[in-house]
C-alpha cells in the first residue's frame, strides 16, 4: 500500500537499471535480417532458423525479397535440381524435390522448405518454379453430371 501512495504521490524512488549484465536483445527487424552469404552452411542454417517466423531471414532472389522458412542441415550428397540464383551467394542454390537447398561457404548445405514473397503469398520452396503455373481442372462426363445433380 505505502508503494502504490508513493507512485501516486510522485515520490517513489527511480533507480535506472544498469546496462551491464544485460542479456535482452532488442526486436528484430525485417532490414537487419537479411541473409549474409558469406558463411558456413550451420551459420546460415541459425541465421534462418533464428529469424523464423518473424522477422524472417531474407535474400534477393530475381529481383524481389523472398523470405525463408523452415531450415534443416543437409548431410547428403548433392541432389538433383534446378538451379536459382540468389543475389550475393557465392553458389546458385537448387530447387529440388525436397526444396530449396543452399550452400555455405564451407560447401555443406542448408535445406529451406518454404519461401514468402513481398506479397506474402508462401509457397513450399519445392515449387519455387511451378509457383506461377496454374492448371485447369478437367472433368470427366460423369463429374460435369453430378456437378449438374448438385447444383
Amino acid at each position: 500500500v505505502e508503494a502504490v501512495h508513493l507512485i501516486a504521490d510522485g515520490k517513489a524512488p527511480r533507480i535506472p537499471q544498469p546496462e551491464e549484465g544485460a542479456t535482452y536483445e532488442g526486436i528484430q527487424k525485417k532490414e537487419n535480417a537479411e541473409i549474409s552469404w558469406d558463411q558456413p552452411a550451420a551459420a546460415l542454417h541459425n541465421w534462418i532458423r533464428g529469424h523464423d517466423k518473424v522477422p524472417g531471414a531474407w535474400a534477393t532472389i530475381d529481383g524481389q525479397v523472398v523470405t525463408f522458412y523452415g531450415s534443416s542441415l543437409l548431410d547428403a550428397s548433392v541432389p538433383a535440381g534446378q538451379e536459382l540464383a540468389i543475389k550475393g551467394a557465392s553458389r546458385p542454390g537448387l530447387v529440388t524435390k525436397n526444396g530449396l537447398v543452399i550452400f555455405g561457404n564451407d560447401g555443406k548445405m542448408v535445406l529451406v522448405r518454404n519461401l514468402q514473397f513481398e506479397d506474402g503469398k508462401m509457397i513450399p520452396a519445392s515449387k519455387y518454379f511451378s509457383a506461377d503455373e496454374t492448371t485447369a481442372l478437367e472433368l470427366t462426363e460423369e463429374e460435369k453430371k453430378m456437378a449438374e445433380d448438385i447444383r
